[in-house]
C-alpha cells in the first residue's frame, strides 16, 4: 500500500527534490536468501572441482587448487562487490526482488562503498546463533533502512522497478485532435474530485443510500453551477461530463487533475508527456552511458549540451509534479534526473585512476595519514604479547594449562630441530594451497578486527590484546624447550608483512570506532562515511600485504630452505615496507591527503546534493 512505503529525499543542487523509494526488510531478505542460495551452489562447485584437483600430483595442479582456495574463501565478499560494483548496485537477488544499492545523494554506489558495505557484511555474522539479526534489525528500526555497513558506506537499498512502458501507456491515451473549447472549469481541484470519487462508487451504494447522497451531492454544487435536470444523479453526470470537457481545453492548466482517486490523468499532463516523451527518451539514452563512463567520456563540445538537457529534463520533473502526471512517469523522470546528476557531479569528468594507482600510492597514504591509529594498534598488540611471553616464562605451569596444543608443539619442534627438519615442512605440490589458505585466514582475521570498529571498537581491542598474548605465549613456551629460535626462524620470512598488516587493520577498526565515539563537529554518520572511506583503503593495504606474507609463508616458511634465506627474505620484506609506506607519505604529502580530503575521494559529488531520509509517508 503507498502508505506505507518510505521515501528517501535527494535535493539536487537545480533545487529538484528526488524521492527514492526505500526497499524494506522483505525484499532485502529475500535477495539476500537469493543470493545466499546462488553462492552455496558456486561454492559446492569449487568443492567438486578442488576434490578432482587434489587428486592430481603435480605442481599446477596445486596451484590450481591454491586459486580455488582463494576463490572459495572470498567467494562471499567477491560476489557482491564485483556485481554491485559493476552492475550498478545489484546482484542477481536484487535484480530479481527490484531493488539496488545507491549512495544517500541518490547517485550510483562507487567501488570504495561497495567494498565497505560488504566487507562490514561480517558484523552481521557475529552473534552467535543469531546471524543475521543485527542487520535486520537495524534496517527495522532506522529511518533510512540502514545496516551497520550501509552507514559505513553512506549507501541505501532503493527500489528499481522498470518504469520505461509508462511513457507508452501513458501517451497512447492522450487525444489525437484538440477538443471542443468549452470554458475554464468551474470546479475546483477538490470539488472535482469527490465528484469523480462519488460517481466511481455510486454502482456499490445501496438505492437508498445513492438516492440520498446524490441529493446531497447535487444541492453543494448547485450554487455554483445551476441546475439543469431534474434528477440529482443525472445532473451530476452530466456536470462531471461538462467539467471533463473543459478541463480538456486551452484553460485546463489550472485544473491539476493528474492520477485521481480513479487513476484518471489530465489531458494537459497527457499533452504534457506527448510532448516531451522523445526529448526524455534521447537524454535517457546518453545519462545511463554517461552515468557508468562520467561526462569525460562525451567528446568536449557536448559537454554544455549534456548540462543544458539535464538541467531541462530537471525543470520537466517540476512542473510533471505540478500537472499531477501519473506517478510512474514521475519515477522515471526522477531515474533520468539522477542519471544526469550522477554523470555531471560524480567526478567532474575524470577517470577513475588504474588499480595500480591504488595499491602503489591511495593505499599506502591512508595508512601514513592514519598513524597515529596504527600506533595504538600496535601498542593494544605488543603489551599483552610481552606479558604473555613473561607469564609463560616465570610461571610455565599456567602457560602448559592455558595452551596445551603449544606445548606438545613445541616439543615436537625440539625432535624435528634434531632431524634437520624445519618447523613445518611440506611437499612441493601442497605449498601452493597452503599458501591460499593462509592467505584467506589472515585476511578474515584482519576484516574481523577492522569490522569490530563498529561496535565501538570493543572486538577490535579485543582481537588485537588476544592475539598479541597469544603470539607472547607461544614465543615462551617454545623458549621453555629451547625452541624459541627454532620458531623465530619460521616465522621470519612471512612475520614482519603479517604482523604489520595486524596492525594496521586494527588501526582501521579504530577510526571507525573514533568516528562513532568522537565524531567531532561533525554529524556521526557523517564522520563514518569519512572515516570508512580512508579505512577501506588501509584495509587495500591490508589485502596486499597479507597476499605476499601468504605466499612467503606457503612456499618459503614451509619449504626446508636454510634459515639465511628465510632472514634474508625477512629483511628484504622489512625495507619492501619502508620504501612502500615512504611512497604512501610522498603521496599523502604532495597531495594533501590528510584524513578528511582522503575521505572525500569516494564521493565527490556529495558535497553537490543534499540527502535527508525521510520516513513520513507521502499524503497521496
Amino acid at each position: 500500500m503507498e502508505w506505507l512505503r518510505q521515501r528517501h529525499e535527494v535535493e539536487t543542487p537545480e533545487h529538484v527534490e528526488l524521492r527514492l523509494e526505500l526497499a524494506g526488510v522483505g525484499s532485502r531478505t529475500a535477495a539476500a536468501a537469493l543470493d545466499g542460495l546462488l553462492i552455496t551452489a558456486l561454492l559446492i562447485l569449487i568443492q567438486i572441482v578442488g576434490g578432482f584437483l587434489s587428486q592430481l600430483d603435480s605442481v599446477a595442479a596445486g596451484w590450481a587448487t591454491a586459486l580455488l582456495t582463494l576463490f572459495y574463501g572470498f567467494a562471499l565478499i567477491l560476489y557482491y562487490v564485483l556485481l554491485e560494483g559493476f552492475w550498478g548496485g545489484r546482484t542477481i537477488g536484487k535484480r530479481a526482488l527490484g531493488i539496488r544499492v545507491v549512495m544517500d545523494t541518490g547517485r550510483a554506489a562507487t567501488m570504495s562503498a561497495v567494498v565497505v558495505r560488504n566487507v562490514l557484511r561480517i558484523v552481521d555474522f557475529m552473534l552467535p546463533f543469531l546471524f543475521f539479526a543485527p542487520g535486520i534489525l537495524l534496517v527495522l528500526l532506522t529511518k533510512s533502512h540502514k545496516r551497520l555497513g550501509d552507514m559505513a558506506a553512506g549507501t541505501i537499498v532503493v527500489r528499481d522497478r522498470p518504469i520505461d512502458n509508462a511513457l507508452a501507456a501513458l501517451t497512447a491515451a492522450a487525444p489525437a485532435e484538440e477538443p471542443v473549447e468549452a470554458g475554464p472549469p468551474e470546479l475546483t481541484e477538490d470539488e472535482f474530485r469527490l465528484l469523480d470519487r462519488f460517481l466511481a462508487r455510486l454502482g456499490d451504494l445501496a438505492p437508498e443510500v445513492q438516492l440520498r447522497l446524490a441529493q446531497e451531492m447535487a444541492h453543494r454544487f448547485e450554487a455554483k453551477v445551476p441546475r439543469r435536470a431534474g434528477d440529482a444523479e443525472q445532473y451530476l453526470l452530466e456536470l462531471f461530463a461538462d467539467e471533463q470537457r473543459k478541463r480538456r481545453g486551452r484553460f485546463a492548466a489550472r485544473a491539476r487533475t493528474g492520477g485521481g482517486p480513479a487513476g484518471r490523468t489530465s489531458l494537459p499532463a497527457e499533452r504534457f508527456v506527448a510532448r516531451k516523451r522523445e526529448t526524455w527518451e534521447a537524454f535517457h539514452t546518453v545519462a545511463t552511458r554517461v552515468e557508468r563512463t562520467g561526462v569525460g567520456a562525451l567528446p568536449p563540445g557536448e559537454i554544455p549540451s549534456f548540462a543544458a538537457r539535464y538541467r531541462e529534463v530537471a525543470a520537466d520533473l517540476a512542473r510533471a509534479r505540478t500537472y499531477g502526471v501519473d506517478p510512474r512517469v514521475v519515477e522515471y523522470l526522477e531515474r533520468l534526473v539522477s542519471a544526469g546528476h550522477n554523470a555531471l557531479y560524480r567526478s567532474r569528468g575524470r577517470r577513475r585512476p588504474p588499480l595500480w594507482r591504488y595499491v602503489v600510492a591511495d593505499f599506502p597514504a591512508a595508512v601514513v595519514t592514519s598513524w597515529r591509529y596504527v600506533l595504538v594498534a600496535f601498542l593494544l598488540f605488543a603489551a599483552p604479547a610481552v606479558v604473555g611471553y613473561g607469564v609463560a616464562r616465570t610461571r610455565p605451569e599456567l602457560a602448559e594449562e592455558v595452551m596445551p596444543g603449544m606445548v606438545s608443539r613445541a616439543q615436537q619442534a625440539a625432535d624435528r630441530e634434531a632431524r634437520g627438519q624445519t618447523y613445518a615442512q611440506a611437499d612441493p605440490e601442497s605449498r601452493p594451497p597452503i599458501a591460499a589458505w593462509i592467505i584467506s585466514n589472515n585476511i578474515w582475521v584482519c576484516f574481523a578486527a577492522f569490522a569490530g570498529g563498529l561496535l565501538a571498537g570493543l572486538l577490535t581491542v579485543y582481537s588485537l590484546v588476544f592475539n598479541g598474548l597469544m603470539l607472547g605465549l607461544a614465543f615462551g613456551v617454545f623458549a621453555n624447550y629451547h625452541a624459541a629460535e627454532y620458531l623465530a626462524t619460521f616465522v621470519a620470512g612471512h612475520g614482519v608483512l603479517e604482523l604489520t598488516a595486524i596492525f594496521i587493520s586494527g588501526g582501521a577498526g579504530l577510526r571507525l570506532a573514533g568516528a562513532l565515539i568522537a565524531p567531532g563537529d561533525r554529524l556521526r554518520r557523517d564522520a563514518l562515511v569519512v572515516e570508512g572511506a580512508v579505512a577501506v583503503r588501509m584495509i587495500g593495504a591490508v589485502v596486499c600485504l597479507l597476499a605476499l606474507a601468504g605466499t612467503i609463508e606457503g612456499l618459503l616458511s614451509t619449504s626446508d630452505a636454510p634459515a639465511v634465506w628465510k632472514l634474508g627474505v625477512s629483511a628484504a620484506s622489512a625495507v619492501l615496507l619502508v620504501l612502500y609506506l615512504t611512497n604512501g607519505w610522498r603521496v599523502a604529502t604532495t597531495t594533501g591527503a590528510a584524513s578528511g580530503s582522503a575521505a572525500s575521494a569516494p564521493t565527490p559529488g556529495a558535497a553537490t546534493a543534499t540527502a535527508r531520509g525521510s520516513t513520513s509517508a507521502p499524503s497521496t
